[in-house]
């Protein structure tokens, strides 16, 4: 079996595969179970918004700019918690509108995406998902750090053997 690079995986798995990677990766490193068990969530609401901008040809950075693929950097760019809280309004906004808005992108097409995995995983963290302006405790941006360090030892180490 040829196994591959997380950047293949992001350029165009799903995100059942990118997770069993991910998971398998945790599982072989000495990491403790605290980080295990709060990465592979954070992982999966992420992803279930980027494959879908991915799939429609959509990515873009916080900063709104077009991006062509998924690349680990873009992802570990969406890992800040404050920049997921401001993705998941913009798509809100877009899934409003029907159109792609807060970017520069242009687009005629956009299909609505599915934003209760991410939702769910934001309000789990008292993320105010009604008024953007509502900030979310210290506490749970610093955990996310954490997180977010662990996510980018991943992604940035030569995965070829998951």
């Amino acid at each position: 079996m040829i196994l591959s690079s997380m950047s293949t995986l992001l350029k165009s798995g799903n995100s059942d595969t990118i997770l069993g990677a991910i998971s398998s990766t945790l599982e072989r490193s000495d990491e403790a179970p605290f980080w295990r068990q709060k990465t592979l969530p954070y992982v999966e609401a992420i992803l279930s918004v980027l494959i879908p901008l991915r799939e429609q040809k959509l990515l873009f950075d916080p900063e709104g700019n077009p991006h062509e693929i998924l690349t680990p950097a873009l992802f570990l760019r969406w890992c800040d918690l404050m920049s997921l809280k401001t993705l998941a309004f913009t798509l809100t906004k877009s899934n409003d509108m029907g159109k792609l808005v807060r970017t520069k992108i242009i687009s005629e097409v956009y299909t609505p995406i599915d934003l209760e995995i991410l939702g769910t995983y934001l309000s789990g963290y008292t993320v105010n998902l009604i008024n953007e302006t509502l900030d979310f405790p210290i506490r749970n941006y610093n955990l996310h750090i954490g997180i977010s360090n662990l996510i980018s030892k991943i992604l940035n180490a030569d995965t070829a053997n998951v």
